[in-house]
């Protein structure tokens, strides 16, 4: 086949020293040996041939020295036994300046800047350049510049983070007549300088009051808007009474630590926590533990959790919903709660809300169907928390983890009495009440005031609901003497309630009314009958 027109055809300089030609090769001729494709490339307004050596591996170049003309117009030739096809491009050569990429990156630093500087071979060439930096959080920002001297370029890179790692390149193009950028340089990864850590601790307290005075247990973790802005950060805890000006007490932790524990007597305290770095302290954290007086300050806290009642709130997928009376006088809320209620420590966590915040949605990898989370609510003003509400919920709620016992079972010919024990607390959910199932063991049941609950085989029970769960006692009415009964009782919550399995059976009585009917109806008249009867023959 006759060679394609070479394609993508184009000329450019990197130093306006020599100049590289560059085109495609087309599709397969199916030719081979002497009548492979031959290359041949002219220039048409001085009229000669360019002298170059044409090489082909994925595409065709030809390089040649340039010399004192500026304008070309280049025409390569491709030709074999079967034709041949040209391609032509017209430049001037200081418009066609594709640089060497930037070498040798170093730089200086401070902890918000990065002065960034490299070398480059075009020093003849007036340049500019842009420098690619790779954020943290994989965001990329493109600065440009042309600041350049004989020897290196430069640009100064701010507003960044302290201790930061940034990833760095640079690239390059002609400044008057930009026709491409270069190749990037290699990328140089730079760690800004330390600084003080910004923002503050969220901190946090669990206070129990003991004889003479509280124990403190104190939490703290790093808020949204804190940044440890170093390496090597400890925390340091400061306590001191609030009245007389008493000499502070305090101590030091490793990265390791988020929580402690101190005692205090009864006196006002004030708690400062701090975040440390190499170069300083953060701003501290403050907590306020108000003053105690005595005895009445030690059930003080223990006769308020008493007066509030603990209010029940349910789960959703996401969470758990809790909401709360909005009260003006608090300029914050905070919600603590256990992530692990049955362990010791419970890992609590805490989360804080805004002034004009009236509900939350709390969620945590840690909540699991089946298990009741306890939720105290707090008001924060001048950093002193006072509890304003509790709440109680599960994620979601399961079937009850035990069945009530049967303690005792009271028997007529037509009733049943049963009396039950069932303990309400580690429950899977709230329990709203008991269902007690009953049947004929021999046939379906159909009992008046009942409800059909029909079973995987098909049976039917009877079905009666006790929606109280306090009430643990129920009569079954409308049986039949001298039958066999099975029945059970089961607890239900928002989640249901387990497999109605391990009935107990009971016999009712022959009833007693029936057999004097029986006495009067039939044993007399015969004994009358058979005396008459005897007389007569006698």
């Amino acid at each position: 086949e006759p060679p394609d027109t070479p394609n993508d055809f184009s000329c450019q300089t990197q130093d306006m020293r020599r100049v590289t030609c560059t085109w495609g090769q087309g599709g397969d001729t199916y030719l081979y040996g002497s009548n492979l494709p031959k290359y041949t490339l002219s220039e048409e307004f001085s009229k000669k041939m360019v002298q170059c050596t044409v090489s082909c591996s994925e595409q065709c170049s030809c390089s040649w020295d340039v010399g004192h003309q500026r304008m070309y117009n280049i025409t390569v030739t491709v030709e074999n036994p079967l034709g041949k096809k040209i391609a032509t491009d017209v430049f001037d050569v200081t418009h066609r300046i594709y640089p060497a990429a930037p070498f040798q990156l170093w730089e200086k630093c401070t902890d918000t800047e990065i002065t960034l500087y490299w070398k480059y071979q075009n020093k003849e060439i007036e340049l500019f350049c842009q420098t690619e930096v790779l954020q943290p959080d994989g965001k990329v920002q493109l600065h440009n510049s042309s600041d350049t001297n004989l020897n290196y370029a430069s640009i100064t890179l701010g507003g960044l983070q302290p201790y930061t790692e940034y990833t760095v390149r640079v690239r390059c193009g002609a400044a008057k007549h930009f026709w491409r950028w270069s190749e990037w340089s290699e990328a140089r990864t730079i760690r800004t300088m330390e600084s003080t850590p910004s923002g503050k601790l969220d901190i946090w307290r669990e206070i129990t009051p003991v004889p003479g005075g509280q124990n403190v247990t104190l939490f703290w973790k790093q808020a949204a808007d804190f940044r440890a802005n170093g390496k090597n950060i400890s925390y340091e805890v400061t306590w001191e009474k609030v009245e007389d000006g008493s000499k502070p007490e305090s101590i030091s932790f490793s990265s390791d630590y988020n929580s402690t524990s101190i005692s205090i007597d009864n006196h006002s305290y004030r708690i400062n926590i701090m975040a440390k770095n190499n170069v300083n302290y953060s701003l501290p954290s403050v907590l306020i533990i108000p003053r105690a007086t005595g005895n009445k300050q030690l059930f003080c806290s223990f006769l308020v959790t008493e007066e509030l009642k603990e209010e029940k709130v349910n789960g959703t997928d996401d969470g758990i919903l809790i909401s709360w009376k909005h009260r003006h006088i608090y300029n914050s809320y905070i919600i603590d709660w256990c992530n692990f209620p049955m362990l010791q420590p419970c890992d609590l966590q805490w989360k804080r809300f805004g002034p004009n915040t009236s509900s939350a949605l709390i969620n945590s990898g840690a909540f699991v169907p089946g298990v009741r989370y306890n939720f105290r609510i707090y008001g924060s003003v001048a950093n002193t928390a006072s509890l304003l509400e509790k709440k109680t919920g599960y994620l979601k709620e399961l079937p009850p983890l035990h069945n009530p016992i049967v303690k005792k079972i009271e028997l007529t010919s037509n009733t049943v009495t049963l009396f039950w024990d069932y303990h309400l607390t580690n429950e899977s959910g709230f329990v709203k009440g008991y269902h007690v199932y009953v049947s004929p063991v021999q046939e379906n049941c159909s009992l008046k005031g009942s409800k059909k609950h029909i079973l995987p085989d098909d049976s039917v029970l009877c079905k009666y609901t006790i929606e109280n769960p306090e009430e643990k006692k129920y009569t079954v009415k409308h049986l039949l003497p001298n039958t066999k009964y099975k029945l059970v009782v089961k607890a239900y919550t928002g989640g249901g309630e387990t497999l109605i399995d391990n009935f107990r059976y009971i016999d009712t009585p022959f009833n007693s009314n029936m057999l004097y009917l029986l006495v009067l109806l039939v044993i007399v008249p015969s004994l009358v009958a058979a005396l008459c009867h005897w007389k007569m023959k006698w």
